[in-house]
């Protein structure tokens, strides 16, 4: 799909040239001055029209009519050269990606020095990145005849920049970009279709393109595991758990692996404690953690970072029956530990007390989990900004260093004593799922936190960000794939 050249973008032939224009004077700019010249001026004549712009974000098509080789020539406002980031580069790519897809090309070629002419490969993988993911569609189950859709097939980087680099740096970019898609496409499917079961076989399949090790875990050997917490929320429901294993390995041996941890709820009623009408609706998107784990892992395993990496997802879906658990029952965790059940629908935080238990014996070096946990988080961060908890500052600042590379947005949450004891005031067990509604986010990390114990740890509430409410310039509206670009940055930056 791509290739890299260094050649006179003048005499280069392609169904579309793109070039980025900024305001500052269009005529120091050389490749807008040497496409101007050689259309006898009719650029300039376009700003001034309005047909073409610098403005950020504003994407112009103009027609060569046969003045260049080039077909088209597609032009991407940046604004002002001196606000230029990575996250806004790779918005403006997203946008002209879309509008692509709309023209039905199926082949382009950059000409990157009216971008950036110095050495800054991040920018180039976020070009990747925006490739893969801002056109992308997810699939619906409609019966009137789809249209044909036209992809991208080839992208050239005009540049002097060195072959091998900008080609790791796209690769890296698409890979990541793909990896968003692969969990935007779990957290879409309907529950009745994505079952526990079927997230295993899905997952089996990512583990077989990669060559990865995997393990699945049925009930019985659930039950062999002593994860009570995970059965207890699996007590209702006639489709049976699972608890998944998967293992990349980077390093020569297989020690200190890093574990990523998601949420598998594939569909949350709130049990007993049932959530209301309009609550439940959407609810198919509460396994959007364990979606985010399986979308990095495949990133991971096309970039091949050297680093030892081991993904755990507990799946099943709290229902309701006369066999579900209830409030007020007392449960007992793998790692030993009890659990006053307050409310079933605190489920999510039960499911990873296990899947860290099972990370720790594993001899796991750190911890990051990833779960829709709470509503707690998108009442104090909204739907833009994806809550942190830690036991270890270090740890925090690898993980958003990732998150502000690939321009997905964390906060830090408190995680102290004074929560560190609200989950412990069970009068009948070690700890209660659920303390109350104050702090009803950082409560439950809180209870997340207590299993980790002081095995360095993250967590990441996407409750908020699984989800968009509208269509986005990296993507269409509904599931986002949040943090999976920052998980397998996480583990590419170490």
């Amino acid at each position: 799909m791509f290739q890299v050249i260094n050649e006179d973008i003048l005499n280069h032939q392609t169904e579309a040239l793109v070039i980025g224009l900024f305001e500052e004077n269009k005529h120091e700019q050389n490749e807008y001055q040497l496409l101007n010249e050689r259309m006898s001026e009719q650029l300039d004549e376009l700003v001034q029209a309005g047909d073409l712009s610098y403005t950020f974000g504003s994407v112009s098509k103009i027609h060569t009519l046969n003045q260049l080789t080039a077909k088209r020539i597609y032009v991407i406002g940046m604004g002002k050269r001196e606000e230029l980031n990575v996250d806004k580069l790779r918005k403006s790519f997203g946008r002209l990606f879309k509008q692509l897809k709309k023209d039905r090309i199926n082949e382009i070629s950059i000409s990157w020095d009216s971008f950036l002419s110095t050495k800054s490969f991040d920018y180039v993988e976020a070009v990747g990145e925006a490739l893969a993911m801002a056109p992308y569609k997810l699939e619906t189950y409609h019966t009137k005849d789809k249209e044909e859709v036209v992809e991208l097939e080839k992208l050239t980087m005009i540049t002097g920049l060195e072959e091998e680099l900008v080609l790791k740096a796209l690769d890296t970019g698409f890979a990541l970009g793909n990896g968003t898609n692969i969990a935007r496409h779990l957290v879409n499917l309907p529950s009745n279709i994505l079952t526990a079961s079927e997230l295993a076989s899905f997952s089996i399949n990512i583990a077989e393109k990669h060559g990865l090790e995997i393990d699945v875990f049925d009930k019985k050997d659930i039950e062999d595991l002593g994860m009570g917490a995970l059965l207890a929320v699996n007590q209702g429901s006639e489709e049976p758990p699972r608890f998944i294993v998967m293992k990349y390995q980077g390093k020569a041996t297989w020690e200190d692996p890093i574990a990523l941890v998601g949420k598998g709820i594939t569909f949350d009623t709130g049990g007993y404690s049932i959530k209301p009408k309009d609550g439940i609706v959407g609810m198919k998107m509460d396994m959007g953690g364990a979606a985010s784990v399986l979308g990095a892992m495949d990133a991971i395993g096309a970039v091949k970072p050297e680093e030892n990496v081991i993904a755990l997802i507990p799946s099943t879906d709290n229902m309701i029956s006369g066999s579900a658990f209830k409030p007020d029952d007392v449960i007992v965790s793998m790692s030993g530990k009890t659990i006053e059940i307050r409310n079933t629908d605190a489920e999510g935080r039960l499911a990873l007390a296990d899947a860290i238990t099972y990370a720790r014996q594993q001899g796991a070096s750190r911890i990051i989990d990833v779960a829709t946990l709470t509503g707690g988080v998108v009442v104090a961060l909204g739907d833009e900004m994806t809550g942190a908890m830690t036991n270890n500052n270090d740890w925090l600042e690898e993980v958003t260093k990732a998150s502000e590379q690939v321009g997905e947005l964390i906060w830090e949450l408190p995680y102290n004593d004074v929560f560190k004891k609200k989950v412990r005031t069970s009068h009948i067990a070690d700890l209660n799922n659920s303390p109350g509604r104050k702090g009803h986010a950082v409560l439950a990390g809180a209870f997340v936190g207590d299993f980790a114990e002081d095995t360095p740890w993250v967590h990441l509430d996407i409750a908020g960000t699984a989800m968009s409410e509208g269509e986005h310039d990296l993507g269409p509206k509904g599931p986002t794939g949040s943090m999976v670009r920052t998980l397998a940055k996480t583990i590419m930056n170490r």
